[in-house]
């Protein structure tokens, strides 16, 4: 998870030029407003596919303000990242051949040289390159799109997408109503190191029973 931690809005700075920036500050806008989970769910579907801010930053601001509505929260993104994923798979079967250069061309984490290395994953190990990318800080969407390309089984794919989404959002709901901001700081600096340890553990588990 590569965004920053939630910005200290009694801070006043001046307009960013960054265009993410912009996007990232207006995402989470939204946090202290009624229609915040609803934006959260748009976000979610949106992030599966095309959008370039992950929803974890709307999630974590608003599990912050209503903890005692943090496991709603997740329930809510877990199910729209598994749609837009779908609708991710989607586009890369039905609309890639005509709309592929421009998604390259557009959408921040498509690149050529991912769809590459996802071939390769995709090769050997279709429900587990699916759930690293969905549960890690990997681009979600770059697996999402490439699944429907390279046309792997949607049952499986639509399996690993639930599994992994649901268990990374309900992880970090979990630890901000259990322990709150304190715990904030911890995700944010060891997100990525915390899910390649889970990833590695479930494999080696799996491996083992196997």
């Amino acid at each position: 998870m590569t965004h920053e931690p939630i910005p200290d809005p009694t801070i006043t700075k001046a307009p960013s030029r960054n265009p993410l920036r912009r996007l990232y500050a207006w995402v989470l806008s939204w946090a202290d407003k009624k229609s915040g989970p609803t934006v959260l769910a748009i976000v979610g579907v949106a992030e599966s596919s095309v959008f370039p801010i992950p929803p974890d930053p709307l999630l974590m601001a608003l599990c912050l303000g209503r903890p005692a509505r943090s496991l709603q929260f997740a329930t809510i993104l877990s199910i729209a990242s598994v749609v837009g994923g779908m609708i991710g798979y989607g586009i890369g079967h039905f609309l890639w051949e005509a709309w592929g250069h421009w998604f390259m061309a557009h959408v921040p984490g498509v690149t050529p040289e991912g769809f590459a290395k996802v071939s390769s994953l995709y090769n050997d190990y279709d429900f587990w390159a699916v759930f690293a990318a969905g549960f890690s800080p990997l681009p979600y969407k770059l697996f999402t799109i490439a699944g429907g390309v390279f046309k792997i089984s949607f049952p499986i794919f639509v399996f690993a997408s639930v599994i992994s989404r649901s268990a990374r959002f309900f992880l970090i709901a979990l630890l901000l109503k259990r322990y709150g901001t304190p715990i904030e700081a911890f995700i944010e600096r060891h997100f990525g190191w915390l899910t390649l340890v889970f990833v590695v553990l479930l494999v080696g588990g799996f491996l083992l029973l196997r």
